[in-house]
């Protein structure tokens, strides 16, 4: 009996009509699409399989059937087994039914197909058993019987949270309800997700250095979570950052664009990985939303589906935006940035912003009594020195020294330097590393357009450390780990005045950031450009603080008053090492000579 329902079965599906994307498709992509498929350019004998209208079924099948290795497709160099007898039935039979053509059902509109027709129709629960129980009896198989309710519900948890079930008594029904509404269902479910976006707290490459990508993870579970509509999940991951007013959420939902792997190698290509993780991008985008294998496009025309290689580069120009770096730190992430607190630090951080709102309003209340103390205060007090000294590491007044010619300067004697002497000093003073705040400052008249002013670095043009100094007339500061590629270099933008006294002062936060370096002349703000943005490697070197050297560089003229502080010195600092007595006064008696009610504001 089995026999003969296998027998019918055969005889059923051989009767059936041959289908081009069922049957047909599949054989011509393995066999024939790599010489005649949807690279156009790779296309031998001017015959394409992929596409309707070449009436050459003859020549096909005496081709496929040939005995002659010269003549039989496909060929040996080709690599592909010759078609077996079942594949070159399919193949006759479809040319002798008219040869069909059909477009791949990914790229048609999908339509309803009638529910096929079933002997056992009382088994029949729902459409899909329609299409299930004419399978089986298309194998002459017969369904398993329906499982016992302990083995349901074991198999309902395990598909839906991923974890065993609980024993309950609750009816079906109701235990589906509760499985759904666990937090486990939305982590199952996000699992699938996460790993189609290839979501990870590491780099990959070499040395795997960790970062944290766990609040984009935590958006998709609580999206999951959420029953959030498929085309909101996909636009806000895609360019979330792109909507009109986006939130945070809606912000943090663009991490999927950046799970790709980065590496901390040493002696690589920048912008050979920076390509490779924009290529990164546009693959794993097309392989999620599109179903596509884009990848094989990046070289030539995709060999099986109908993508060609410009193509790929027009997808690629959209993910080519991004202002990243190839070669990245090892730990932590890599910029572009952004602050994702979650809920409950979102609140403390809005109580704070309250609260430094309430303390400006009160500081603001009490200028007008500051004014009013202040120069009483001042008249007592003005004649003492009042210049910062917190966190003040090193002070050079350079007033005399043997080896030195000393000269007038704004704040009593300095030193006269040329090309072929410098100081060098202690460089505990000035040893920082790249999230140490620091202040370089001095009185300098220069004489030429390049000279270090003050150091801890090595002494080449390309050594790593600290540099303040003049290139091209302009002040520059670098701190450099690799002069290549690991460092930063701001530079401001007018140049020094040469032959004139000034005082230059340059700070930095700590930041691992150019943005967070300041840079004063006479006390003054000025602009800058950074050249270089990349600090994110310590610094350890041991090195003395030179002054009027550094970098292979040397100073030709007078410097007075250097100093190095371990703290960004403010605006109002600066201006009190360039000799504005009224910022100098100002800062005295904030810190000694206010009024308590003054005190505690600024506490």
């Amino acid at each position: 009996m089995i026999a003969l329902l296998f027998i019918l079965s055969a005889l059923t599906a051989s009767a059936q009509s041959v289908s081009f994307n069922q049957h047909v498709r599949p054989i011509l992509s393995d066999k024939c699409y790599a010489c005649h498929g949807p690279d156009s350019a790779s296309a031998q004998s001017k015959l394409r399989l992929d596409q309707p209208g070449h009436n050459r079924g003859a020549d096909i099948l005496k081709r496929v059937t040939s005995k002659s290795p010269v003549l039989r497709m496909p060929p040996q160099y080709a690599g592909k087994d010759p078609l077996s007898p079942a594949e070159i039935d399919t193949l006759r039979r479809w040319i002798e039914s008219g040869a069909r053509y059909e477009s791949h059902w990914a790229f048609s509109p999908p339509a309803r197909p009638p529910l096929p027709e079933v002997r056992d129709s009382k088994w029949v629960r729902n459409p899909i058993d329609h299409f299930i129980l004419a399978r089986l009896e298309q194998e002459g198989l017969a369904p398993s019987p329906e499982a016992a309710p302990a083995k349901l519900r074991r198999r309902a948890a395990l598909d839906l949270t991923g974890l065993p079930p609980n024993p309950q008594s609750s009816p079906y029904e109701a235990f589906i309800d509760t499985l759904l509404a666990s937090p486990r269902h939305a982590e199952r479910m996000a699992l699938d997700w996460l790993e189609a976006a290839r979501y990870a707290d590491t780099n990959g490459y070499q040395s795997d250095g960790v970062r944290d990508m766990w609040r984009w993870r935590d958006w998709v579970i609580q999206a999951f979570a959420s029953n959030m509509p498929f085309d909101r999940f996909t636009v806000e991951q895609i360019a979330g950052d792109l909507l009109p007013n986006p939130t945070m959420d809606q912000r943090l939902a663009t991490g999927f664009h950046r799970n790709h792997r980065t590496s901390a190698e040493g002696g690589i290509v920048d912008e050979e990985f920076r390509v490779e993780y924009v290529a990164d991008r546009t693959e794993t985008t097309a392989n999620v939303w599109l179903g596509l294998t884009v990848g094989c496009a990046r070289c030539h025309d995709h060999k099986y589906d109908p993508i060609p290689q410009k193509d790929f580069y027009r997808l690629f120009a959209f993910f080519n935006s991004v202002p990243e770096r190839g070669f990245v730190w090892n730990f932590g992430n890599e910029p572009p940035l952004m602050k994702a607190p979650l809920p409950d630090q979102a609140l403390r951080l809005a109580e704070l912003d309250a609260r430094v709102s309430q303390a400006q309003s009160r500081w603001n209340a009490l200028q007008a009594l500051i004014e009013q103390r202040r120069p009483q205060w001042a008249e007592n007090q003005a004649n003492l020195d009042w210049t910062p000294t917190e966190g003040l590491t090193a002070h050079l007044p350079l007033h005399a020294h043997q080896d030195f010619k000393s000269v007038p300067g704004p704040n009593g004697p300095a030193l006269q330097f040329n090309s072929n002497r410098y100081l060098n000093t202690s460089g505990e003073s000035a040893r920082f590393n790249n999230q140490d705040p620091f202040t370089f400052a001095a009185w300098i008249k220069p004489e030429t357009e390049n000279g270090a002013i003050l150091s801890h670095s090595e002494d080449y043009f390309e050594g790593s450390g600290h540099t303040l100094y003049i290139l091209n007339g302009k002040l520059r500061l670098h701190a450099i780990f690799r002069w290549s590629d690991l460092g930063m270099r701001i530079e401001s933008a007018e140049p020094l005045q040469q032959g004139q006294w000034q005082h230059v002062a340059a700070t930095y936060d700590g930041s691992m950031r150019a943005a967070g370096v300041r840079m004063y002349v006479n006390g003054r703000p000025v602009k800058t450009n950074i050249l270089f943005d990349y600090m994110i490697w310590p610094i350890t070197l041991k090195a003395p603080l030179r002054i009027g050297a550094g970098g292979g560089l040397r100073f030709n003229g007078a410097i007075g008053d250097a100093r190095v502080y371990n703290r960004a010195l403010s605006p109002l600092e600066a201006a009190s090492l360039a000799g504005d007595r009224d910022a100098t006064l100002r800062l005295a008696f904030l810190d000694l000579g206010a009024p308590p009610e003054v005190q505690k504001s600024r506490a």
